[in-house]
């Protein structure tokens, strides 16, 4: 059986919902952060020692757009991607890795600005993030819009894209807000589908992420 070392609300929500709809059956292991991440034996299983960690029957995987990919070959018929051979995988592939390369590396330098730039220039680093995360916003909510296919639920861009949208939305908590899901009307439809779809909102209940979690996310209490 697939296990997953799983925190509520972190990159590992993505896993989890690309499992659900798969069906496959999986088991989850709770990971205490930040500290259970930095123990040998979750290192053993992510040298990086972040979320998610994926155990497989092909070795543990970490990395949510390799893990992503795999499921992903493993159900072809699941929805998450299109098989190899089909003249949509080459673009897939293409968002799948600027969504892991891009956006979502360049939130980390929202979430841990002392890891990235210096006391004295986190607010211009600040400003520069901001301006280059509604960028890519805007390249994934026209993708969306002109290749709809590329994006229908379950796809794996659309679990991906709309986590990363929730996040923009809700943190840094202590942060003035920057990302209106309005202003991207294409991701937010595919949001609150997501919302409301079986693997989406199974996910979202285990995490405890309250009834619209993508389309108009609150933080828990």
């Amino acid at each position: 059986m697939l296990v997953l070392h799983h925190a509520p609300d972190n990159a590992s929500l993505v896993v989890r919902i690309a499992l659900l709809a798969t069906n496959e059956p999986f088991r989850t292991v709770p990971v205490d952060r930040p500290g259970g991440l930095d123990t040998a034996q979750f290192r053993a299983l992510n040298p990086a020692g972040r979320i998610p960690a994926l155990e497989t029957p092909d070795g543990p995987m970490f990395e949510t757009g390799a893990i992503l990919l795999w499921l992903a070959d493993r159900h072809p018929g699941a929805g998450l991607a299109p098989p190899a051979g089909h003249p949509d995988r080459g673009r897939f592939l293409s968002w799948l890795f600027f969504l892991s390369n891009t956006p979502h590396a360049d939130l980390r330098h929202l979430f841990y600005p002392d890891r990235h730039a210096p006391p004295e220039g986190q607010a211009g680093h600040r400003a520069l993030t901001i301006a280059r995360m509604r960028a890519h916003f805007r390249l994934l909510d026209d993708a969306a819009r002109d290749r709809p296919a590329l994006f229908a639920l379950p796809s794996a861009l659309t679990l991906y894209v709309c986590t990363l949208l929730r996040w923009s939305v809700l943190y840094p908590e202590a942060q003035q807000p920057w990302c209106d899901p309005g202003a991207f009307p294409a991701l937010h439809a595919l949001a609150r589908a997501l919302d409301i779809h079986p693997a989406g909102a199974e996910a979202a209940r285990h995490d405890g992420l309250g009834p619209t979690p993508f389309s108009a996310p609150v933080a828990a209490p």
